[in-house]
Order: structure tokens, then C-alpha cells, then sequence
């Protein structure tokens, strides 16, 4: 999924650019401007010289032309940059610069511009579309400027505007030409700074400059707009706000893998004893803030001799503390604040991006240094009294004059939070009467709209439901039953503050009780607002006139076709996340097609009453939920947990487009901050912030510390090993153990899973050798022992001489590579024994048979004799 979106991403930016080049491709005859100076009728702009004038003054031009690269690829690019020298001094610029392009064919394009103030120079960019050898010429035609006074231009954008410098003398360039100069076009194409690949192993903060591409990883968390500006309300792409649960520009764990943890609540967890399987419930600390890589958030600790909320900096990668403080207001949001420096009017600025933490409470706009956490501005915000910031640097609110200036009683303020001011009216941008008394329970900043949603009540005064009324038909004592007559919609414009439209539709949102108050079932986006069904489908209307367009498909039954439903939703990549008790839901935002569906299959059949539509027993979901980088996670809980509390509740990571599931874990963990591919997530049953993603990892490797003989089988070990604070030294085990790993260690489960039928694996390590001719000798992959970490590989080395032997983990989605290395030598195999000379014995068989023959005859010849005497 993520080398899908980094593939999609470098495609689109790669037709930008196209695009681009296709249009600096066309003839350029007319003006184009003056790249920010002045229109060639300007005032302070020169002129040409009038018949029969001499000017006081007469400067000799020396014009200049520069183009870069050359040779260079067709298609591809020129940077032309062209200048006189004396400048014509800061409130003065020069009129009429001509260059010329003649093709190998011997056509001609010719693009006219004028100078930047002071300095006399011009650039463009201009695409040459022919193969061979170009000419190019930079003409000035001569520029007069008579006596008097010349102003720089309120809004050039510097801070001369308006400066005035007064000439008593008038004063004439002449003309100038330059050479014919050659510029070679090829066919193939001029590299450029090679292209920075996504990282895909373990990295860290800051992010060289060199590594440009980075930019689309590099996000922090949370993230607002853009939803307006200066000019707001304007229409844009794209929209954040908390109830969507969007975070765009980041990089989130596809892992299970604990990267380190903190015990935030002793109080948690089973209390035992007389109590019972009671379980306590408090939960870690989440971060509201990751920048840069820290995580910023409070904690309630003993500090300084009190237990007090202390607001702590926090590097995400490895849960070092940086630095810890106090604070009145622990800072919600980011503001990237520019400053740009324009040496001379239409100029390309030059600057830098300033980053200060910030939070709207009690009245106040409080500022923090991220580096620090001291406070850089605290200023009162009176008469207003809070804000909703909606995008970097702008903030709405509500200000109530009244109920003497009725109808004219609310004001929507739209104020800036740039700056150190400590006047509410300088920061004011736009200042409207305002329909309503806030600002709805959604908003569309795309097109500028705020809705507000209520309940018709048969019985209640003008036929809007108050707060309260549950459940949906209410039984009057006195009037008898009434019955939920619908639902009325209402848009108000954030640019006008007039009410656009009141349409009433006859149908039960979900929360009829809580719509004067809940903002979590119903959401807005892509021009559309969707309201959730009390029957489990989503309503889905135009946000500009209220028009109902469609109804999503329904909820599966038994949990989540009535309105039984969680109070959180969300949207991102063209789809409408719902979670229900029966499930996770996506449905297409152009059709009301439901995507996918995704249950949580319950361990136990007993454990939980909720299921799904084919009565598989499934855990509710009902917590919150988090998107980015093409995930979404996901929380197992319901509305009012009881005790006991339900075993097996998790924490689930979901490919957001296709609802696979890429990891869980167990533990009652709210998602609440992403960033640089880690995750926050506080468990409200044991007390701690979890913290996943990548840790460094680090392989070890060995062999027989003494010369072996050529021939000789040897054992090379080593071990690859986690590094994370939260499980330092332990093994490195395979993505498919990464679950049964982490609870093992850190949620006091069987190493062997729930059912003790699992395995831990380990990670593959390759092994290869170099000998001392520099020959490489592949020695395979062997899998690391799960359990220890350990891994060994039994091999004979074919020759003598001296190996290095190399142990290699690539890393994968848990943790970062990591590699050693280690010396083998082999010496002269053992010696061959010489063998030695035989004896030779002489053979007596013969003689010994013939002795033996003889013997036998005699006794023979001795018996004839003796029988014969008898």
C-alpha cells in the first residue's frame, strides 16, 4: 500500500512538471510580465528616450545573458537569466528586455519582459522543443527615466512600499546587444539531482536538505487545513478536522512492534484481593502534539515538590525526555508561521518557516517554543472567549453582543493567530453577523459552510427537540406519546453568515437526543455531508443547498441495521468510515456502495454478546479512530463498559482502502497521535502509552577465533537482536510473531498465544564471505531462532587464505537494518603421513607342508615295520 501511494505521488508530481514543460514549450511573443516588478507602464518604469530629448545623464549599458544547462535535453528546461550593469536603483526599473531564440530550423521565438527594480536583472524559463543547435541574443533597446520623484507600489512586497527617492536630473541608458550565443539540444535527456527514495529503514530527525522528496513523509501531527487564509473563506482541496480523524503528509507503523512504552497510571489494571476481577481504569498520557519527532503532551506527576500536570517533550522514536515544564495550557496545535525577506519588489523571497506550538484556552492565544516549551507570546483574545482553529494560522469564534442587538445578535470572527499582537483587532481578518450562537455540529470549509442539525418533536416548542428525549419516541404525561416526526437540516454560509438554507426530511438520525450537542455521527467532506440513520445508513446531502442526494447501503444486521452504533466516524481517500458493534464500514462517498467491512472476530464465543450478520461472535467497536498513510486504527470498546471487562479487546491497524487486517494487539488502546511512522495509543486497562513502530535492531556474528585447517567444516553464530527501549536485547522475531511477541512481553500472555498453538520466528539473516581476492561467496539465508535470536550456518571454506565473514538483516516494517561482520582463516590442510617401506618375509608354506608330508610318511613307514614284526 505505502510503495503504492509513493509510486502514485511521484507519478502525479511527475505530470506537474510535465505539464508544466508543455507550457513553457509555447511561443512566447508577448509580455510576460516582469516576474513581480513593474507593468511597462508603470511610473517608475523607463521609457524610451523622446525625439529631440538629451537626457542629463548618460549611462553606457553592459547587458549580461546566462542560460543553464547547455547541452541540455529536448523537453527539458532552460534557466535564462539576463542583466544590466549599472542598475537603475531601487525605486526604478528597466522596460523592454528582448530576447530572442532561433531554432535550427531558423524560426524564431522572442520573449519580452521587463527588469526587477535596483538591480536590472530578469529570468524565465523557456523549453526548447528542437534537436540541434540553438542561438539565443539578449537586446536592450535603451531606457530613459526622466527627472522627478518614484514611488515603489503599495503592495510590491517588501517593506519599501511606498518609498520614495527623487532624481533632479533625467537619466538615459543606452542601448545594448549581446553576441549570438549556442545552446545545444539533445536527444538525451540532463540529469538532474537524483531523486531521494521514501525511506524504508529505520531514520531519524532532521531531515538533510538534500533529501527534498522527503517533504511528503515529513508531516507532524495534528494537522488543520488548509480550510482558508487571508483571503478566507476560499475554496480548497482538501479538509481536516478531528471528527474526519485525517492526518495527510506522514508515514504510520504497518507493525505491532512496541517501540517503547510508559507507565502513566499505577491505578489500573485488576485490583485483586476483595475486589475481585474488578478491573481499574486509567489510562496512559497521549500526546496531543508530534513534531519534528518529539511528542508533546501532559502528564500528571510530582514536579518540582507537587503533584501537578507537567507538559513534557518527548523523542517518539525512543521515549527520551528532552524536557519537562509546567504550563497553564499545555498547547494543542501547530502554527508554521513565514518569513520571507524580498530584497526588491516582486523578487523571489528569500526566508524561512517559523514553528511555535500553540493553544486558544481560557481567553488566551499562549505560544511555546518547540525546542524549549517557553512561552513566546500569551495575550488575552477578549471580548472573544475561544476558538476553533480550522487551518494553520486562522481561528474562528462566536461572539455574543448580546440579546439587545437582536437579530443581529452573534458575530463570526475570523482572526489570525500569526503573530505576537496583543490587539484582538489587529488579528481580525473578516468580522459578519452570524446566523447562529455557534458554529454547528460539522463544517465544510471546502465551501464554507456550518451545519446544524435538530430533531423534529411533534410536541416540542416549534417543533425542535431540546436536549434529552431519549429514547427515540417519549411517552408525555400530559400530552401523550410523541413521536419523532424527522430531522431538520440547516446550512449557514461561513462567508456571508447568512443562513443558506432550513430543509426538513422525514427520517431519524442515530443520536436524535444528542443532535443538539453531538458532532460524531455525522460528518462532512468532498462538498457532502453525511448523517447517520438511526436504521444504519447514512443520509447523504449537498452541502451547498441541503439537497438530499442518496442514502448509503444499511448496516449488516443484528448490531448495526438499528441504531446501535459507535459515536465516531471518519473520512479520507473518497470513503465514509463507519464503526458499528457489528464491525468497521466503508462506503464510497460518490455512490453510498459500501467498500468493505472488516469484524472482529472474538476469542471467545462467551465473552462478548455482540455479533455479526452470519452469528459469529464479534467485539463492538465504539473508541476512536485515526487515518494515514493508507491505514486506519481502529478500537475495540462500547459505550458503557462493564465489569468484568471484556477479555480480548484490541487495537486494530486496517489498509484503509481495502479493510485487510495488517496487524492488532490486545489492550483497550485509543489511537491518538501519528507521526514519523510511530503511533500513540494510551490503554486505559493497564495504564500505559504504547508507542509502536520501528526499532533499531543489531546483528552480531562470529566464527573459530584461530586458523582451520582447508577442509575443515566450521560454525559461524551470531544473534540479531531488538534494541527498542521497551524490549531492549530481546530476539528479533518475523512480522507473522510480531503479535504473540509483544503481548507475551508486555501484556503477561503465553508465549505460545492464547490457545498455545503458536511459534515464535525468527528473521532472516544472510550470510556471505569475501575472500582475500576479493571474491564474494553467497553463503545462503538462514531464519534467526525466534526464542533466543540466535542463528548459526556450518560451512567449509574451498580455499586457503583469509574470508570476511558478513551477517546481514535487512529490516522490514519493525525494525531497522543491521549487519557485522567477522574474520575467518583458513591455513595449508594436514600433512599426508609418508608411508613406510615393508619388510619382506620370506613364505614357508611350502617348506612347512613339505616337513609336515615327510613326517607323516615316516610314521607311516614305521607302523608298515612294526605291523610286519608282529
Amino acid at each position: 500500500m505505502k510503495n503504492s501511494k509513493n509510486k502514485a505521488t511521484a507519478t502525479a508530481i511527475t505530470l506537474i512538471l510535465l505539464a508544466a514543460a508543455t507550457l513553457l514549450a509555447l511561443p512566447a511573443q508577448a509580455q510576460i510580465g516582469a516576474n513581480g516588478g513593474s507593468p511597462t507602464n508603470a511610473p517608475n518604469g523607463s521609457i524610451p528616450l523622446p525625439a529631440g530629448v538629451t537626457a542629463d545623464t548618460i549611462v553606457k549599458s553592459d547587458i549580461y545573458l546566462s542560460f543553464r544547462p547547455n547541452p541540455v535535453g529536448i523537453g527539458q528546461p532552460i534557466l535564462v537569466n539576463i542583466w544590466l550593469d549599472p542598475g537603475p536603483s531601487y525605486v526604478r526599473h528597466l522596460n523592454g528586455y528582448k530576447v530572442t531564440f532561433e531554432r535550427p530550423d531558423g524560426t524564431t521565438d522572442v520573449v519580452t519582459l521587463n527588469s526587477y527594480p535596483a538591480d536590472g536583472t530578469a529570468w524565465f524559463e523557456y523549453v526548447p522543443d528542437q534537436l540541434g543547435t540553438w542561438k539565443i541574443k539578449f537586446e536592450f533597446p535603451g531606457g530613459y527615466f526622466p527627472a522627478g520623484n518614484y514611488t515603489v507600489p503599495i503592495g510590491s512586497g517588501t517593506d519599501y512600499d511606498g518609498y520614495t527617492e527623487s532624481y533632479n536630473m533625467s537619466c538615459y541608458y543606452q542601448p545594448d546587444a549581446t553576441d549570438w550565443q549556442s545552446l545545444t539540444v539533445q536527444s538525451a535527456m540532463v540529469a538532474s539531482w537524483p531523486p531521494s527514495p521514501l525511506p524504508t529503514d529505520y531514520w531519524t530527525r532532521p531531515i538533510q536538505t538534500e533529501n527534498r522528496e522527503w517533504w511528503t513523509i515529513a508531516g507532524n501531527y495534528p494537522w488543520y487545513g488548509p480550510g482558508g487564509g487571508p483571503d478566507w473563506p476560499a475554496k480548497t482541496a482538501t479538509t481536516w478536522n478531528a471528527r474526519q480523524a485525517f492526518v495527510p503528509w506522514v508515514q504510520a507503523p504497518s507493525t505491532a512492534h512496541i517501540a517503547w512504552k510508559r507507565l502513566d497510571a499505577i491505578s489500573a489494571g485488576i485490583v485483586g484481593g476483595d475486589s475481585g476481577y474488578a478491573t481499574l481504569s486509567g489510562g496512559g498520557s497521549a500526546p496531543s502534539i508530534i513534531y519534528g519527532g518529539y511528542a508533546y503532551g501532559s502528564i500528571t506527576k510530582p514536579f518540582d515538590g507537587i503533584t501537578q500536570s507537567v507538559w513534557t517533550c518527548t523523542d517518539i522514536r525512543t521515549g527520551q525526555v528532552k524536557w519537562e515544564r509546567t504550563s497553564v495550557s499545555a498547547p494543542s496545535f501547530i502554527e508554521y508561521a513565514s518569513s520571507a525577506t524580498v530584497s526588491v519588489p516582486g523578487a523571489t523571497e528569500s526566508g524561512s518557516v517559523s514553528v511555535t506550538l500553540a493553544a486558544i484556552s481560557g481567553g488566551r492565544l499562549i505560544k511555546y517554543n518547540p525546542s524549549t516549551g517557553a512561552v513566546s507570546t500569551n495575550v488575552s483574545i477578549s471580548p472573544l472567549t475561544s476558538g476553533t482553529y480550522y487551518m494553520n494560522g486562522y481561528a474562528l469564534s462566536i461572539q455574543d453582543l448580546g440579546a439587545s442587538k437582536a437579530p443581529n445578535r452573534y458575530r463570526l470572527i475570523n482572526w489570525t493567530t500569526f503573530g505576537s499582537s496583543s490587539s484582538v483587532a489587529s488579528r481580525i481578518v473578516s468580522n459578519i453577523s452570524y446566523a447562529l450562537d455557534n458554529l454547528g455540529q460539522s463544517q465544510d470549509f471546502d465551501d464554507n459552510v456550518a451545519f446544524v442539525i435538530r430533531e423534529i418533536d411533534a410536541f416540542a416548542p416549534g417543533g425542535l427537540a431540546p436536549v434529552g428525549g431519549f429514547p427515540f419516541v417519549n411517552v408525555d404525561e400530559s400530552l401523550g406519546t410523541g413521536i419523532r416526526l424527522g430531522y431538520r437540516l440547516l446550512g449557514v454560509s461561513l462567508k456571508t453568515g447568512q443562513l443558506i438554507y432550513n430543509k426538513t426530511y422525514a427520517d431519524e438520525p442515530y443520536t436524535a437526543a444528542e443532535l443538539p450537542y453531538s458532532q460524531s455521527d455525522h460528518v462532512a467532506n468532498n462538498g457532502k455531508l453525511a448523517i447517520l440513520m438511526r436504521k444504519g445508513y447514512y443520509n447523504i446531502h449537498n452541502a451547498l443547498t441541503g439537497e438530499l442526494l442518496y442514502k448509503t447501503e444499511t448496516g449488516d444486521y443484528p448490531w448495526d441495521e438499528p441504531g446501535f452504533s459507535a459515536y465516531t466516524q471518519a473520512s479520507a481517500y473518497g470513503l465514509i468510515y463507519r464503526l458499528g458493534y457489528g464491525g468497521v464500514y466503508a462506503y464510497d462517498w460518490e455512490t453510498g456502495k459500501e467498500v468493505w467491512k472488516y469484524s472482529a472476530i472474538a476469542f471467545s464465543p462467551y465473552e462478548t454478546p455482540y455479533t455479526n450478520e452470519n452469528g459469529t461472535t464479534v467485539y463492538s467497536f465504539n473508541g476512536a479512530n485515526l487515518v494515514a498513510d493508507g491505514k486506519i486504527y481502529v478500537q475495540n470498546t462500547e459505550h458503557t463498559p462493564t465489569q468484568p471487562i471484556t477479555r480480548g479487546w484490541g487495537l486494530h491497524c486496517l489498509n484503509a482502502t481495502t479493510g485487510e487486517l495488517l496487524w492488532k494487539i490486545i489492550g483497550s488502546m485509543r489511537p491518538a497521535a501519528v507521526a514519523d511512522g510511530y503511533l500513540a495509543a494510551s490503554d486505559s486497562y493497564d495504564g500505559q502509552l504504547y508507542v509502536f513502530g520501528k526499532g533499531k535492531s543489531a546483528t552480531t556474528v562470529s566464527a573459530p577465533d584461530t586458523a582451520v585447517p582447508k577442509g575443515t567444516a566450521l560454525v559461524i553464530k551470531g544473534t540479531v537482536l531488538d534494541l527498542s527501549p521497551a524490549q531492549p536485547n530481546a530476539p528479533c522475531v518475523s512480522s507473522d510473531s510480531m503479535t504473540t511477541q509483544m503481548q507475551y512481553l508486555h501484556k503477561q500472555q503465553p508465549i505460545d498465544g492464547l490457545w498455545h498453538n503458536e511459534t515464535i520466528t525468527g528473521v532472516p539473516v544472510s550470510l556471505t564471505a569475501i575472500s582475500s581476492d576479493g571474491t564474494y561467496i553467497d553463503l545462503g539465508t538462514v531464519t534467526s531462532d525466534g526464542y533466543h535470536g540466535t542463528f548459526s550456518k556450518t560451512w567449509t571454506p574451498p580455499a586457503e587464505g583469509d574470508y570476511n565473514v558478513i551477517a546481514s538483516f535487512a529490516g522490514d516494517g519493525s525494525y531497522g537494518s543491521s549487519s557485522a561482520a567477522t574474520a575467518v582463516s583458513v591455513g595449508p590442510a594436514p600433512a599426508t603421513a609418508e608411508p613406510q617401506p615393508q619388510i619382506a618375509v620370506p613364505d614357508y608354506t611350502m617348506a612347512i607342508l613339505g616337513v609336515g608330508v615327510a613326517v607323516i610318511i615316516a610314521v607311516a613307514i614305521v607302523g608298515i615295520v612294526l605291523y610286519r614284526k608282529k
